[in-house]
């Protein structure tokens, strides 16, 4: 894979991951349970395959035989024990595409987002998985470590375009079927759905053993309307028009979306369930900050 030729991952991107990936690790191995797929160089392991040196990998695990024919640097990796795997879902309906003040629309952010944490994942030589839905599965990627599976990733994302309606609960409820090992789930949104529904289509991950982990992405424009006078509005996902003085409904506003990142809030964390969110203003990489504290 080139790690320079993708919208979501540019070099910058992969030289900031680099500080990342031990915090990472951490991140992963403490929200998931069961044993870790080791990876080494010896006789007694399973050879998986041989990957090109990239930019904060072991030095020590390069293939200095293989470097003598090339003149490359390769890493031969191996593997011992079971992979742990990580369930990447992309919201990826019409509200999602929404920008007003911020440098990017939430899915560009989202996407971002996604596509630094699949690459610390698979770098962390764990599994992957993408999927991208609206009220329903739009499309899926199963789980995989290789580096061919990160660019079919990271190609997804480039050429995924908001569009549909939202229904974070329906979409979960439908992913079920596709996720037969428990793992990490992490769920981009900007979760504007009725939490209740949201979390009663979490529960049966929470039986099964997952692990959840919420990032909710928001335009700085949704926490309070700016103020324009009348201004017309239009739902994304619908097309329907109203004008409004947004002045007069501000307080209100205001209120009920704060009364709804609080109820998220609060069931993420009296499910054990990890919730963290951030506007397309703030670095998508303080996300692993967060993550890994």
């Amino acid at each position: 894979m080139s790690e320079t030729s993708h919208k979501y991952l540019r070099p910058e991107d992969v030289r900031r991951l680099a500080n990342y990936r031990f915090a990472a690790k951490m991140m992963v191995e403490g929200w998931m349970s069961g044993r870790h797929r080791a990876r080494g160089r010896g006789a007694s392991s399973n050879f998986l395959e041989y990957r090109q040196y990239a930019q904060g990998d072991d030095v020590r695990m390069v293939d200095w035989r293989v470097y003598a024919r090339t003149d490359r640097h390769y890493l031969k990796t191996f593997e011992h024990e079971t992979h742990l795997e990580c369930h990447l879902l992309v919201d990826s309906s019409a509200s999602m595409g929404f920008r007003d003040i911020g440098p990017m629309s939430k899915l560009e952010y989202a996407s971002f987002f996604a596509a630094c944490f699949a690459w610390l994942v698979v770098r962390g030589h764990d599994m992957v998985s993408l999927q991208l839905f609206d009220e329903k599965i739009r499309s899926f990627i199963p789980p995989g470590s290789s580096m061919k599976h990160l660019d079919q990733i990271l190609n997804r994302l480039e050429h995924n375009a908001p569009g549909g309606l939202t229904s974070v609960s329906a979409a979960l409820e439908r992913s079920r079927g596709l996720l037969r090992r428990k793992g990490t789930l992490v769920v981009v949104s900007d979760f504007l759905d009725e939490p209740a529904s949201i979390f009663h289509a979490l529960n049966p991950y929470l039986h099964r053993g997952f692990k959840i982990i919420l990032i909710q992405v928001l335009d700085p424009g949704e926490l309070s309307l700016r103020d324009q006078g009348a201004v017309r509005y239009r739902d994304m996902e619908t097309g329907d028009r109203l004008v409004l003085n947004a002045a007069s409904v501000r307080a209100d506003y205001q209120r009920d979306f704060m009364r709804h990142r609080q109820a998220l809030r609060s069931m993420a964390a009296s499910r054990g369930v990890a919730f963290m969110s951030a506007t397309t203003r703030e670095p998508y990489y303080g996300l692993f900050d967060q993550l890994a504290g």
